[in-house]
Parts: C-alpha cells; structure tokens; sequence
C-alpha cells in the first residue's frame, strides 16, 4: 500500500490545487458575468472547455514526459478538479475510446448525462417536497 505520509502529502497537493482551481473558476465567473439577456452560461461553457483542453494536455504530456506524481496530482485532480469536474469525465471517456472500449464509452457519457440530469432534477424535486 501507499506509506501513510506520502498519502497525506498527496491529499495536501490535491487540496492546494482544488482551492487555486476554485478560485480560478470563480475569477472566470467573475470576469464573464451573465447578462440578463443572455441565457447561455457562458462562464460554465468556457470553463469546462479550457479544463478539457488542459486536461488533455497534461494527460498528453505525462504519457511524453515522466511528471512527478505530486505534480499530477497538484495539477490534474487539484487544480482542474477544482476548476471543472466536467474536465475528468472528458478524459475517462477519451481513455474509453483510446482503449478501444467503445460500449463503455457509450454508456458512460450518455449515463453521465442523462444520469445526472435526472438526479438534478431529482434534487429539486426533493427540496420541493421538503419545503411542503
């Protein structure tokens, strides 16, 4: 197994990058805001865009390059799992296909779509009947 120590630096890194990927995300919020009239999110779009493409590059690059586990960690699971969760569901269902598993890449993105639709959903349909 993993040494208890390295783990609990591992658990730090990804807590330093997910605070610095929050704060990004809310900066992006900030510096985009939704006009009124828009009815597009486009802060959320730009976000989980740039966190696709940064995930795709740093996964790019550590199959190049040997990236210390730290830095992985700090960068991939922190930073941009702060920023955009929506960055690692595009990255698994990339490595799916990479790897030639076509079905479960099928059945992971319309799941996770349609999936967590529905449990959105479901949540407002439960702070509904709780406020009843």
């Amino acid at each position: 197994g993993v040494r208890p120590q390295k783990q609990m630096s591992a658990y730090l890194w990804v807590g330093l990058g997910g605070f610095l990927g929050s704060i990004a995300r809310y900066s992006v919020a900030l510096l985009v805001p939704a006009s009124a009239t828009s009815r597009f999110p486009t802060a959320t779009f730009i976000v989980n865009c740039l966190g696709c493409l940064l995930i795709g590059l740093l996964a790019g690059l550590s199959t190049r390059m040997s990236i210390p586990e730290h830095v992985r960690v700090f960068l991939i699971t922190g930073i941009l799992g702060g920023f955009t969760t929506f960055s690692a569901f595009g990255l698994e269902s990339v490595n799916l296909l990479r790897r030639g598993e076509f079905g479960f890449a099928l059945l992971y993105v319309l799941g996770s779509v349609f999936v967590g639709l529905l449990a959105v959903w479901l949540g407002f349909r439960f702070a509904s009947a709780a406020e009843a």
